[in-house]
C-alpha cells in the first residue's frame, strides 16, 4: 500500500511535525508513506499546487492520498486521477468559530459549509479528531473520530530540575508555559495574561512554546509548574497530549476534546472563559505543582489509547476498509 500524505509546508520546519510524525507512525507498520508540503497561503496559493501535484501522482502510483486539513483536501480532490482520497479535519474546518470578529466568523462559515458539502460527497473516508466534528457532520457516513496520537517516546517525564538545568531556567521561580504563540488570536494569549496577571505574583514567569526545536520541547513541559492553553478553539490539541504524556499538570479552557483527555487526571484543570476561572485554576494547578510535583498523565494517555502506535492501527484499519470499498 502506497499513501500520500499531503499538507501545508508554510512552517519554518516545512510540514508540521504532527503530520511527519504521524505519518512515520504508520510507516512503521509496514506501508509505504511520501509527502508533499503545499506551499501558499490563502485559497489562490493552495490552488497553484495542483498542477505540481498532478505531476507528483502521474509519477507515482499512490494507492490513497490522505489530506489534512480542508484546504489541503481541496487541492486533493481537484489533482486525484484514480487514488481514494481520505480527509483529515483538524478543527475550524468543519466547526464555526464563536468567539472572533465578524470578518473571521464570514469566512470561517463559507470554508465550514464548502468543507461539509465536500464531506457529503467527495471524500472516500473523513477522519475527525473530536466528538464535536463528528456531530458536525450528521449525515456521513464514512467517518470516524480518530485524534492524533502522541509520541511517548519523544514525550516523556524528566526530573524539573533537570529540565530547567537543560534549559538555563531559575530553579525557583513558578513557571506558566503558554500553549502556543501569543501572536496567533484564536489562541487568546489575552485571557492567559490577565488571569496570572490578577494573581498579582511578581515570581511567576511566563513562557511562550514558540520557535522551539521539538527535541527540546519534553523539556518545557517538565520544567514547568504547568501547562497553559486558553484557545477559543481547537480540534484535538496535542499539546495537552504531550504535556500530559510528560506529567505537567494542565490548565485549559473547554474546547475540543480537552475534558475527554484530561478525564478527571489530578492536577488538570478546565476552565471556562471567565478569566477568575482560570486564575482560581492556575492558582489550584500551582498549589498541586508545588505539592504532588508531577500527574499521572501519562498513565491517562496510555489507558484511552492516544499513543501514536495505537492511533497508527486505527488508521491503517480506515485505509483498509476504504480500499475494499466497491468503486
Amino acid at each position: 500500500m502506497k499513501v500520500l500524505f499531503i499538507g501545508s509546508s508554510n512552517y519554518e520546519d516545512g510540514i508540521s511535525s504532527l503530520i511527519i510524525n504521524q505519518g512515520n507512525s504508520l510507516g512503521k507498520t509496514g506501508i509505504h508513506i511520501d509527502f508533499y508540503g503545499i506551499k501558499g497561503k490563502g485559497m489562490t496559493g493552495y490552488m497553484k499546487n495542483i498542477i505540481p501535484l498532478r505531476k507528483v501522482l502521474k509519477s507515482q502510483n499512490y494507492d490513497i492520498i490522505h489530506a489534512h486539513y480542508g484546504i489541503s483536501g481541496m487541492v486533493a480532490l481537484l489533482a486525484r486521477k484514480k487514488e481514494k482520497v481520505i480527509i483529515s479535519f483538524m478543527g475550524s474546518d468543519v466547526i464555526k468559530l464563536k468567539q472572533h470578529r465578524l470578518k473571521y466568523k464570514l469566512a470561517n462559515s463559507a470554508e465550514v459549509l464548502l468543507n461539509r458539502f465536500l464531506s457529503r460527497y467527495f471524500y472516500d473516508f473523513v477522519i475527525v479528531k473530536s466528538k464535536e466534528m463528528f456531530d458536525a457532520l450528521p449525515h456521513l457516513k464514512n467517518k470516524e473520530i480518530i485524534p492524533n496520537g502522541v509520541d511517548l517516546a519523544l514525550f516523556f517525564p524528566i526530573p524539573k530540575d533537570k529540565a530547567r538545568s537543560a534549559l538555563n531556567l531559575d530553579p525557583v521561580r513558578k513557571i506558566v508555559l503558554f500553549a502556543s504563540d501569543s501572536n496567533r488570536p484564536e489562541k487568546n494569549y489575552l485571557l492567559a495574561e490577565k488571569a496570572v496577571r490578577m494573581i498579582n505574583d511578581h515570581d511567576i514567569q511566563m513562557i511562550e512554546l514558540k520557535n522551539i526545536e521539538l527535541q527540546q520541547v519534553r523539556y518545557y513541559y517538565c520544567a514547568s509548574d504547568l501547562l497553559l492553553l486558553t484557545s477559543l478553539h481547537e480540534g484535538s490539541p496535542n499539546v495537552i497530549k504531550e504535556a500530559a504524556a510528560c506529567n505537567c499538570p494542565i490548565v485549559s479552557t473547554d474546547v475540543g476534546d480537552v475534558s475527554w483527555v484530561v478525564g478527571d487526571t489530578d492536577g488538570c484543570y478546565v476552565s471556562s472563559f471567565d478569566p477568575e476561572n482560570v486564575e482560581a485554576n492556575i492558582r489550584s494547578a500551582l498549589r498541586f505543582s508545588e505539592e504532588k510535583i508531577r500527574t499521572t498523565g501519562r498513565e491517562r494517555i496510555i489507558e484511552i489509547g492516544l499513543d501514536d502506535e495505537t492511533i497508527a492501527k486505527k488508521i491503517l484499519e480506515v485505509y483498509k476498509k476504504t480500499l475494499e470499498k466497491i468503486d
